[in-house]
């Protein structure tokens, strides 16, 4: 059996039971893979790798690394509540590394959606690999790599393209120098967070928004610069206060903002006012292979446009994405 196709006869898990099931083994395989040596873990804070850490912690202790990378691709403060989350709660052996300059200076004039996503891979695990060496007996890489990222970077069918590319798979450099650690890599989004909650992870946690390990890059679609970037990341966060203003934050799956390197006409002040499109995308899904876009109603939407153009300098419209997956991926790029 290929160790990267999950297996027909493999029970979902559900349950409680079949989540504890399911660590006891990974436990045992981790320990048997790893030995006594140190493994890396690309932290970024989300549920995957999160119940990857906790899984980990489990299974090695304090021979885990947990390494949060600010890649400049964060939402607004997600790398400042990762470090209090992980250090400050949870007691994590935690690395910080500010790598903001060292990444968009080489995302910098680069629109096309794979090419982004391959440099921001590469470049984590250049990272990852420079704070590998200020550390002895690490030999392994852990990632929060779940199933539906491995289909959809395999070609699903002879003569068809894969949907994209993730960081985690595939876009790593042939000479990658770990071995990998990916405990939860067979698994549905759902189950991951079934997992979690059976590690005791807080349901604040399990029940995070995903987000992408390109971050906004992926959001701030074509050639990322730094003004797009910042717009980007005061709309999505005017968007998530409003989504918990108005209790959706847990009804909706996932809910973000992308604004395209698109400028149209506007008034401002009076003034011609040219400015980026603010692109609302609000789904729900079980597995994150098939996606249904959530009714919100018009209150909320005006609230969001009202707020978005006013307070977020060079935005001047707010679209809403009606678009189910499939034909529409849950991200855009």
């Amino acid at each position: 059996m290929e160790t990267n196709v999950r297996p027909e006869t493999m029970e979902r898990i559900t349950t409680k039971a079949l989540a504890d099931a399911f660590i006891e083994e990974q436990i045992a395989l981790v320990r048997k893979q790893v030995g006594d040596k140190k493994v890396l873990l690309a932290l970024s804070g989300g549920v995957d790798s999160s119940v990857v850490a906790a899984l980990l912690i489990k299974a090695i202790g304090k021979q885990l690394v947990c390494v949060h990378v600010n890649h400049g691709l964060m939402r607004k403060c997600e790398s400042e509540n990762v470090v209090e989350l992980f250090r400050g709660q949870l007691d994590a052996n935690l690395v910080y590394v500010d790598a903001t300059d060292r990444f968009l200076n080489l995302l910098a004039g680069v629109s096309d959606p794979e090419r982004k996503r391959k440099i921001i891979g590469a470049e984590f695990i250049n990272v990852f690999a420079d704070e590998a060496r200020k550390l002895e007996g690490v030999e392994f890489l852990a990632q929060g790599t779940i199933y539906p990222d491995i289909l959809e970077s395999q070609k699903q069918a002879e003569g068809k393209k894969a949907v994209k590319s993730h960081h985690n798979v595939g876009g790593l450099p042939e000479d990658l120098k770990f071995s990998l650690v990916e405990p939860v890599k067979l698994l549905f989004k759902d189950e991951v967070r079934v997992v979690g909650e059976a590690l005791g992870l807080p349901h604040a946690m399990v029940y995070r928004q995903p987000f992408p390990g390109p971050g906004l890059g992926v959001r701030c679609l074509g050639a990322i610069t730094r003004d797009r970037l910042e717009a980007l990341r005061e709309a999505d966060a005017i968007l998530r206060d409003e989504f918990d203003k108005a209790g959706l934050a847990e009804k909706v799956w996932q809910y973000f903002v992308v604004v395209p390197d698109i400028k149209s006409v506007g008034v401002k002040d009076e003034s011609r006012y040219e400015g980026w499109p603010a692109i609302i995308r609000a789904v729900n899904t079980k597995d994150a292979m098939s996606a249904t876009i959530e009714e919100i109603p018009y209150s909320t939407l005006h609230k969001i446009t009202a707020r978005i153009t006013a307070e977020v300098e060079g935005i001047n419209r707010v679209l809403y994405d009606l678009t189910p997956k499939p034909v529409g991926t849950i991200e855009w790029e």
